[in-house]
């Protein structure tokens, strides 16, 4: 049966984590880490575990929840929502699970994650899918992000929830029907006790993006992405990002001949990880990395 099993987990200044851990833990397999975007949660990742950890030949999968986000603990200073201290974060859930080496799946911020994960400990990194998320972040896609995080009014029920992403988001993902926008909400939204729709991260997360100001572009992180020169990369770009370009995910191809990229034709930023489109490439790549 397909049931991951919930693990929580100290962060190093004591912060309870959420983990999902799904999969055989003494097998010879590469395991896979996965990371979710800036507002996002490990529900993202439910299709994805299923088809690595459930398997003929299953894989242990471990999906975090990033501090303040999903079943993670909300931390009292918004300050720590930052890339050092949930680096911090995902060298302790290295430590905790015995991880010494994984195939990390980043989208968008778990991305950054994933190349400063490149920097800090390489001998971690057996491969790396980055989802909509390179060395260069566009500012428009980083302005968009700003004026929704934290920031959406509060919903009456789902229909409502995804309503209002469609209309925050309907540029991004053209090609998204009526369920695909459900789905959607229930991933962005849960039911508290009394039935209410609550968001399934902290809104103060809106903090990270506070500074974000288009007449300072963010520092490109080229050698956080160099850092991942030892092992195969797998970059993922929807058709209508705002936040990748053509022209970064070339200059990736350029740097590394170990890059290889799929365009997610009718989805912007970030592809979701769902169906055949993008999870059975990410399998394959699974396998190039067993290699």
């Amino acid at each position: 049966m397909f049931s991951p099993a919930s693990v929580f987990f100290p962060a190093p200044d004591g912060l309870k984590l959420h983990v999902l851990d799904a999969g055989p833990r003494d097998g010879d397999r590469l395991p896979v880490i996965c990371l979710p975007g800036l507002a996002r949660t490990v529900e993202d990742f439910r299709e994805l575990i299923r088809a690595l950890a459930f398997s003929e030949n299953p894989r242990r999968v471990l999906a975090l929840d990033a501090r303040g986000r999903g079943l993670s603990a909300r931390d009292s200073n918004p300050e720590n929502y930052s890339i050092p201290v949930e680096l911090g974060d995902m060298l302790a859930l290295l430590d905790a699970f015995a991880i010494k080496r994984a195939v990390f799946v980043g989208t968008s911020r778990g991305g950054i994650l994933t190349m400063a994960m490149g920097a800090a400990r390489p001998e971690a990194v057996a491969g790396a899918v980055l989802n909509d998320i390179g060395p260069v972040i566009e500012m428009a896609g980083l302005l968009r992000i700003k004026n929704y995080v934290g920031r959406m009014s509060k919903p009456a029920d789902f229909a409502e929830a995804a309503a209002l992403l469609r209309n925050t988001m309907d540029s991004q993902f053209p090609a998204f029907g009526p369920a695909d926008w459900e789905r959607y909400a229930r991933r962005t939204w849960q039911e508290d006790e009394q039935g209410a729709l609550e968001l399934r991260y902290d809104p103060a997360l809106s903090h990270t993006l506070a500074t974000v100001n288009p007449e300072e572009p963010l520092p490109a992180l080229w050698p956080q992405f160099d850092a991942l020169a030892h092992a195969p990369i797998l970059v993922i770009r929807g058709e209508h990002s705002d936040l990748l370009s053509p022209a970064t995910v070339a200059e990736m191809r350029a740097r590394r001949p170990n890059v290889f990229v799929l365009e997610i034709a009718g989805q912007g930023h970030a592809p979701v990880l769902t169906d055949e489109r993008t999870i059975g490439p990410i399998t394959d790549f699974m396998e190039r990395c067993e290699r």
